[in-house]
């Protein structure tokens, strides 16, 4: 059976399954089910389909490649199944490791679903163009044909009087006779041979050697590798290199294909967790994580770090946030690269540039919690940045830093997904590292490498931080995630409840008993410092901080009031008195632009601070008993001042006071990440709007018609009028017409054509003397008869 025509006979529902599970083979949607067969042949396609099969799938594939003709059920059987047999490791159940139902069953549906295998269990056949992408399959090296093909045609004709003597047929037919039966060959070597082919025999089938093209006889070889070469045990492919035949490394393998093959994932080990408090946990490392990102935005709002000429955050600033956010600077390095992800901050600001929260903050910051974390766990699964890059470096020795467009990697999404997978097949475990990693090896044979093995770890690493896991073990919320379901829904009664008042106590303290509200979490972090965190906050007011109140706008008054509305215990006095008399203090004296000046109602405060040696640096003059002129910058007089201990405020040229911290800065976002494919496959609407487009265009393809001649004789002709009001009618008739047409070059040409709709000074129809639907301009139509 043909494949297009396998591919043709496929149902609906079949059709949708494949284009499902390969959305690459609809992208465009081919014409007709030829192309998508051809599509579906192409090595590109082949290769990217491959990469998703499981260990014994791909076992499977392999070992139907090995052989060139149809294979039946049965016959595939018994070789997988000598594959399972050969396995002694007690990972597996007795049946599992014998019998490769329903395993093989299993597999074949789902390999006839991605059409790498077509036909009926008595002939099962690859897919066209599968053998070339499978270069070496299961470590076999290539047939003797092939393997001989740089070889002249005297040294094969040398070869094969060696080893089949009397035999007819060209020497490369005579080799490839003798090799097809390898016995005597193989046992009449030495036993140094017979251990260098031992080497090669379960993969890879190359190795290296001296001279490997030199002609050797039998009967004058003298090393292994020589009584090999000179048997057609070993066929040289350079200079250097060899390689083993199939057909000797299949005897080797003593007709097996694969050995210690296993038909089922093997299991994960690790710690068993309880599942509601690994839930908590999850849930309780989600809140500190949107609080991380929220408090590096608003910090950055106020204090945006710069970017580097080269792009991305330096590692000083990195530094810098990281010991205000309380993390280590890895944890610190993901929220930054989160948070950009998700395009709540990004480049702005002037020439240099600075990062700055983008104005989707805001709209992000007053959503609820749950919702605030879905989108922000939602985009660090989706995002092709690696986080766990930074500090580390790039291939000229040049750091990665964080928010640097080196840091993508496009693998990252899918490995994070496959991870996270292997983590929800074992709900209430915590599996380690090395049994994720070998779950993935069997999952992904062919997705392998250093690179895969480190974002495996950062992944398991990460997803705990972000608040995916809880102890190791995938959390609901987090299966919710992976899976495409409610995330937030979740997630939400697991969340604590924010409260809205804080415990002040006599020491100039606040105990936050909990998380506290946004609003009143951003208005403390103002006003005071935090001294602790933990199951509880610990804040610490002090002048600084007071003075950092009154600078963004708050009144004296003001605070006392907000402190009595949201503490559960009463304003201490010692409170209020600082309160009250750095409000007192506060603004007393301006500082405006001379360069600088200081203005003050009271001269004898003036007199204190030109007395004060510590003024010394600042260069004052006495312009009148209420003002002081300095050649120093305002902002600089007012570090100075408050440096010495007073009380400044800045005002501006029409002598108002300049409120510092109050409109927090904001740039415009970008795009946040999105997922490369959906979790669950291409969407089913979209899949089946794509097979009715298939059916149609095939449809219309195997009904084309071929091109016809024209009604020889005199090329119509007739009135501009009378010729469209007969293709109006013709239209209207649904009937055939005989047109004479000019084309570009003027000449008078006969079309037969079925007319179907005519606008804007053209006629579109059928041309069946071009077997096509092609656009004809009215004026150039000479006139209309019928037929």
């Amino acid at each position: 059976m043909e494949f297009t025509e396998w591919i043709r006979g496929r149902t609906d529902e079949q059709l949708r399954a494949l284009v499902s599970a390969r959305p690459e083979l609809i992208t465009p949607v081919p014409a007709h089910l030829e192309g998508l067969a051809s599509r579906a042949a192409s090595p590109s396609a082949i290769g990217r389909v491959l990469d998703r099969l499981d260990r014994f799938t791909l076992a499977v594939v392999e070992t139907l490649a090995v052989r060139e003709e149809p294979i039946s059920k049965d016959a595939l059987r018994d070789l997988v199944g000598r594959a399972l047999a050969s396995d002694d490791s007690a990972r597996q159940k007795p049946a599992e490791g014998r019998d490769p139902e329903p395993a093989l069953s299993t597999a074949l549906d789902r390999l006839r679903d991605l059409a790498l295998v077509y036909g009926p269990d008595d002939a099962l056949e690859l897919g066209p163009g599968v053998r070339k992408v499978l270069d070496d399959p299961a470590g076999l090296g290539p047939r003797a044909a092939d393997a001989f093909r740089h070889h002249a045609p005297e040294q094969l004709d040398e070869m094969a009087d060696d080893v089949a003597p009397g035999t007819p047929g060209s020497g490369k037919e005579r080799l490839a006779a003798a090799l097809a039966r390898p016995a005597a060959l193989v046992e009449s070597v030495s036993p140094e041979a017979r251990a260098a082919l031992d080497q090669l025999v379960w993969g890879p089938p190359t190795g290296r050697v001296p001279n490997a093209r030199r002609e050797v006889r039998v009967a004058s070889a003298r090393s292994p590798i020589e009584e090999l070469l000179a048997r057609g045990l070993l066929a040289a492919t350079g200079e250097e290199s060899v390689t083993l035949p199939r057909e000797v490394g299949l005897f080797l393998r003593g007709g097996r294909v694969h050995r210690d093959l296993l038909a089922v994932p093997p299991p994960l080990t690790g710690a068993t967790r309880d599942t509601s408090l690994a839930d908590r946990t999850a849930a309780g490392q989600a809140f500190s994580f949107v609080r991380a990102v929220e408090e590096l935005c608003e910090r950055w709002s106020v204090e945006p770090p710069g970017v580097l000429r080269t792009g991305g955050l330096g590692v000083r600033d990195l530094k810098r946030t990281a010991g205000e956010l309380d993390l280590p600077e890895w944890v610190t390095a993901l929220v930054v690269e989160v948070a950009h992800a998700a395009g709540l901050i990004a480049a702005g600001g002037g020439v240099d540039g600075e990062w700055l929260p983008t104005s989707g903050y805001d709209l992000w910051r007053v959503r609820p919690t749950a919702d605030r974390w879905t989108t922000l766990a939602a985009t660090w699964l989706h995002m092709d940045r690696v986080p766990g890059l930074v500090g580390e470096r790039d291939d000229r020795d040049r750091p990665l830093n964080a928010l640097h467009t080196d840091l993508r990697r496009s693998s990252a999404p899918g490995v994070r997904a496959a991870a996270l997978g292997v983590l929800a097949a074992a709900p209430g475990l915590a599996p380690d590292r090395d049994s994720v990693l070998e779950r993935l090896a069997w999952e992904q044979p062919r997705r392998r490498g250093p690179l895969r093995e480190q974002l495996v770890d950062f992944t398991l690493r990460e997803a705990e931080q972000v608040g995916v896991t809880g102890l190791g073990a995938l959390s609901g919320h987090g299966r919710a995630l992976v899976e495409g379901g409610d995330a937030a829904e979740v997630l939400a009664p697991l969340l604590p409840e924010p409260v809205d008042h804080v415990l002040l106590q006599a020491d100039l303290t606040a105990v936050a008993p909990g998380p506290l509200t946004s609003e009143l979490n951003r208005w403390m972090t103002l006003t005071a410092d935090v001294e602790s965190k933990g199951g509880a906050t610990v804040y610490r007011f002090s002048e600084s901080s007071i003075r950092r109140a009154l600078d963004a706008g708050h009144g004296g008054e003001e605070l006392v009031a907000m402190l009595a509305r949201h503490s559960a215990t009463p304003v201490p006095q010692a409170l209020s008195y600082l309160v009250t008399d750095v409000a007192r203090r506060h603004g007393r004296i301006r500082v405006g632009t001379a360069s600088a000046y200081i203005r003050c109602d009271d001269p004898a405060l003036l007199d204190q601070i030109t007395a004060d040696r510590r003024s010394a640096a600042l260069r004052l003059r006495r312009l009148a008993p209420t003002v002081i002129a300095s050649r120093s910058s305002r902002a600089a007089l007012v570090d100075s001042l408050r440096a010495m201990g007073y009380a400044p405020v800045a005002e501006s040229l029409d002598g108002d006071v300049i409120i510092s911290q109050l409109e927090s800065r904001r740039t415009e976002g970008v795009a946040p990440a999105r997922a490369v494919a959906s979790p669950n496959g291409l969407d089913p609407e979209v899949a089946a709007a794509a097979v009715r487009a298939l059916r149609a265009g095939d449809a219309a393809h195997l009904a084309r018609r071929e091109p016809v001649d024209a009604p020889g004789g005199q090329v119509p002709r007739g009135p501009a009028t009378a010729t469209i009001s007969a293709l109006q009618e013709a239209i209207k008739q649904g009937v055939r017409v005989w047109i004479g047409y000019l084309d570009s070059q003027g000449n008078a040409t006969s079309r037969i054509l079925e007319p179907a709709r005519m606008e804007g000074g053209y006629l579109t129809a059928y041309d069946e003397t071009r077997a096509a639907v092609h656009r004809f301009a009215l004026h150039r139509i000479t006139g209309v008869a019928g037929l």
